[in-house]
């Protein structure tokens, strides 16, 4: 794949339009496809760059990160500094998502500072998120979750396999602080795009099939694609993606 433009400005007009493509070439709107931009290691600066450019939607894969880099929500708009001594990004406007695997020792603390956790894959970690969300922040809306789904089979991936998929649901509906609100998955490396398709397409199959047995349920997110292979996830139905290197470059 071909380096990003030189400027963040560039490098976000060209992903948007790869974005616009994919979604006219399956006869979507591009509007229904948000850009999740994923932010592992890049520093504060280059999120405010981001954020310059209208980007809402960030990305983190862990927790201690997340906390020295954005503000706590709902905390004033200045003040809050980084171990470094940056000012911390506010959140006001923005939504933050926890991307990666999360240990339960965590679960607390991002259970109260993500806006929405699309890693959640294990029973126990349901039963953690929801009894610190009611300690930590009983006033708050319940907190949306995503189900993450091991779709490829790799022993070596995070994710519930399929055929775990409705326990899990089945108890995030148990819990009154916790919302579901879909699917996320992360396809094999190397594949070609009918084999990306077909992997994106079981996901979505099988997110329809939950929506069909829990209609109560907002189905209403497909978090699939990463830079190398975003487009193909946009053919087969995904509402977000999760963009770092595509937008950012190489990591360092």
């Amino acid at each position: 794949m071909t380096a990003p433009p030189e400027t963040p400005a560039a490098a976000l007009a060209a992903i948007r339009e790869r974005i616009a493509r994919a979604a006219e070439r399956a006869g979507r709107d591009p509007a229904t496809v948000t850009l999740i931009a994923v932010t592992k290691t890049q520093p504060i600066t280059r999120i405010a760059e981001a954020i310059a450019l209208g980007v809402r939607d960030f990305g983190e894969n862990r927790v201690q990160e997340a906390l020295a880099k954005f503000a706590p929500p709902g905390g004033p708009a200045g003040g809050a500094h980084s171990p470094d001594g940056e000012a911390l990004i506010p959140r006001t406007g923005l939504t933050l998502h926890l991307i990666g695997t999360l240990q339960r020792n965590k679960a607390r603390r991002a259970a109260a500072f993500f806006d929405t956790i699309q890693s959640v894959d294990r029973l126990d970690l349901v039963a953690d998120l929801e009894r610190h969300r009611a300690m930590d922040a009983p006033d708050r809306p319940p907190l949306p979750v995503l189900i993450e789904v091991n779709i490829s089979g790799e022993a070596a991936k995070t994710g519930a396999a399929p055929a775990d998929v409705p326990a899990l649901v089945d108890a995030l509906r148990a819990c009154p602080h916790l919302a579901p609100r879909g699917l996320m998955t992360i396809a094999a490396p190397g594949l070609d795009e009918a084999a990306l398709r077909r992997q994106f397409a079981a996901v979505r199959e099988l997110r329809d099939r939950l929506q069909a047995e829990h209609p109560d349920v907002a189905w209403s997110e497909l978090s699939m694609g990463m830079s190398d292979d975003f487009e193909a996830a946009i053919l087969e139905g995904a509402t977000m993606v999760r963009l770092g290197r595509a937008l950012f470059g190489e990591q360092h």
